[in-house]
């Protein structure tokens, strides 16, 4: 069995803690989490899973880390403490662990990855023999694996269209949802996820490993941006109130142009509440989240993945995916060569002795 931590206890890491236990070759070791009122629950309760699992939370991080776990899950948020999430990774790596998360945009691909970001986790792997895998939470598996997946199935093809269609109303991180991406702010309030540049640099390295995977070359990556306000006041279940008038929708590209042309494009489309831009793509069901792909060709391919968990709540669901593409990489990344891998590296592989496992 494979001692596996869980560093973290919010919208990913509830997954996390569920798939980690639900996988047949890994063993829940330590839940880490920066909460005291979350120190000493058990990892079932935190994981939502209903029974209990016999492992307490702690905030240890160096007892846990000395322990010597072979995996770590990282799960805690890098939005807003992007220089923090990147020390606690490099630690995990120097400690020897395989550390999977979707904290660091910056790794999507490796070998385009800034050199500031690439070259401490480089020297971590060197000095203590750990590997990283980063995937997205969007989900990752959405923008790299399941298109690329797809376009072999096609004779021409045209462009690709990889597009998140997700209503934050029932997501709970206030912090990002209000301040990052700008949802209840004003129209003239500056989001930083929103702000230019920012979406390639989060997005850029999808592109970059599809067009290398297709075997394209990139002119340039460029972006565009839509914002809608509200046109009436809503409340949501997890963050409360959101005023008429401020942003309620945001839709935004980033293109991978090839000849001239976008051909290779990420596109979200997300709203705080279902009754904001009617207009813009919604999830075929009018649930709360979908990922679609689309391959422009002969033929033409079109592919909506949905997800439901914790409930009926998509956006669980949409994270519970993107925990699945990570955990389930584990013990691939054990019996592989410590070092830095991204998603044309690490296969997605059958879900072997997990049917029925309860």
């Amino acid at each position: 069995m494979i001692s596996t931590v869980v560093w973290g206890t919010g919208n990913v890491g509830r997954a996390a803690i569920r798939a980690v236990d639900a996988h047949p070759a890994l063993d829940l070791a330590a839940v880490l989490v920066a909460d005291p009122a979350k120190v000493g629950r058990d990892a079932g309760d935190l994981g939502g899973l209903g029974r209990r699992l016999g492992v307490s939370a702690t905030d240890d991080v160096t007892s846990v880390l000395a322990a010597g776990p072979r995996a770590v899950v990282y799960a805690a948020s890098g939005d807003i403490r992007p220089d923090g999430a990147l020390a606690d990774i490099g630690r995990a790596v120097r400690a020897g662990a395989v550390v999977v998360t979707a904290s660091v945009y910056g790794m999507y691909d490796v070998r385009g990855a800034p050199p500031e970001i690439r070259d401490p986790l480089l020297e971590a792997v060197s000095a203590g023999g750990g590997s990283l895998f980063v995937s997205g939470v969007d989900p990752g598996w959405a923008n790299d694996t399941l298109p690329l997946l797809i376009s072999g199935l096609g004779s021409r093809i045209d462009a690709v269209r990889c597009q998140e269609i997700f209503d934050y109303s029932t997501y709970e991180q206030e912090e990002s949802v209000r301040n990052l991406v700008g949802m209840g702010r004003p129209m003239d309030y500056q989001p930083l996820m929103l702000a230019e540049s920012v979406p390639t640099m989060v997005w850029g390295g999808q592109i970059r490993m599809m067009a290398k995977a297709l075997g394209v070359e990139l002119d340039e990556i460029r972006e565009t941006l839509e914002r809608r306000a509200l046109e009436t006041t809503v409340t949501t279940p997890t963050m409360g109130e959101f005023e008429a008038g401020t942003q309620g929708a945001v839709r935004f590209e980033v293109q991978g142009i090839v000849d001239g042309r976008p051909r290779i494009v990420i596109e979200h489309v997300t709203r705080i509440h279902a009754s904001c831009a009617p207009d813009w793509p919604a999830p075929p069901d009018g649930g709360a989240g979908a990922h679609r792909v689309i391959i422009e060709g002969r033929p033409r391919i079109e592919v909506t993945v949905t997800a439901t968990d914790e409930g009926e709540n998509r956006s669980a669901g949409g994270n519970a995916t993107a925990v699945g593409r990570l955990v389930n990489a584990i013990d691939w990344l054990t019996e592989a060569k410590p070092g830095l891998y991204d998603a044309l590296d690490v296969p997605l592989r059958p879900a072997a002795g997990r049917l029925g496992r309860t």
